[in-house]
């Protein structure tokens, strides 16, 4: 590696990030150029490393502006031996004085996808050298107009009457099924979306719905459908069985409103949500294996998982 040169960008070298080709062009995420645009990628949080006069690693760090945590790997592409792609990594974390998350996004179901494996291999290698340790995968999924599912007639549903009724239920759900931009609620607002979701999801109560089985309550979902996307935000459940229709309610009420796609991100063990939400007319988008280095996250270091609200 002799000749290979490590180095952060400087103000006006955004098309060198850009000279390298894109390995994933059908991923769906923010460009670079955009992330510049919007404050969330600097040039000093982007680093390459070059060979011959050729870019054969680039990694750039995110923090959207007003976000309360430290900056997380969103881009790293890798053209060359993993030990370059590490030699890269492990020059940005002495400059940031310390290794930070990173967010490994690839498409749906690229475990069983050789042309995907074939990209990917290199750089989740060189994150594994540079001292990152996977921790978990999550899922997102996008409805996009297919018929929902009848309603049993078991259920009914409702608005929420207000904030004291919607965190009365949050505090009875151990677990939420469905928490669409958690990462980017905790790196924006160091918000937990499973405990506090009011803290970020500001709209009025009318946006959360209750599902009733005779009368009690039983499930609680709450949409947001002004985000960069549509989206499912927090589902929590009671009772699971009522799980498949309150999806489906909470779509419905979207699609009302106008919108033709909703988003739902899920973790990937939880395999009968995933089952359910594949039910209901969602198909996954892509995927995003979490990376922490070894002992854990820097105390300053939130998870954050997209340069946009929706995460």
């Amino acid at each position: 590696m002799t000749d290979l040169v490590i180095r952060p960008l400087v103000a006006g070298e955004e098309d060198l990030f850009e000279s390298m080709p894109d390995p994933l062009p059908q991923l769906r995420q923010v460009g670079y150029a955009d992330g510049l645009a919007g404050g969330g990628y600097r040039p000093e949080n982007t680093w390459v490393a070059i060979r011959a006069g050729r870019v054969v690693g680039r990694a750039a760090w995110v923090l959207p502006p007003g976000a309360a945590g430290a900056h997380w790997l969103e881009r790293f592409d890798l053209d060359a031996e993993p030990e370059v792609g590490a030699a890269l990594l492990r020059a940005a974390h002495e400059a940031f004085g310390g290794p930070r998350l990173y967010y490994a996004a690839m498409p749906a179901h690229w475990r069983r996808r050789p042309e995907v494996l074939a990209v990917i291999r290199a750089p989740m290698a060189a994150a594994r050298l540079a001292g990152l340790v996977e921790r978990g995968e999550r899922l997102r999924c996008s409805w996009t107009g297919t018929p929902l599912p009848a309603s049993s007639g078991r259920y009914t549903f409702r608005p929420a009457a207000d904030a004291t009724e919607i965190n009365a239920l949050v505090g009875r759900i151990a677990e939420p099924d469905v928490l669409t931009g958690m990462e980017m609620a905790r790196a924006v607002g160091g918000v937990d979306l499973a405990t506090d979701p009011l803290a970020w999801l500001t709209g009025p109560a009318g946006d959360w719905r209750i599902a009733l089985d005779a009368g009690e309550p039983v499930g609680l979902v709450g949409t947001a459908g002004q985000a960069c996307y549509p989206l499912v935000a927090y589902l929590g459940l009671r009772d699971a069985a009522v799980r498949g229709e309150l999806l489906a309610e909470a779509v419905r009420v979207l699609a009302a409103g106008g919108a033709r796609e909703v988003i739902a991100d899920v973790d990937a063990h939880r395999v009968a949500v995933l089952a359910e939400l594949e039910r209901t007319g969602f198909r996954q988008l892509r995927s995003r294996v979490v990376f922490e280095p070894a002992a854990g996250p820097p105390s300053d270091a939130v998870a954050g998982s997209g340069a946009d609200r929706a995460g």
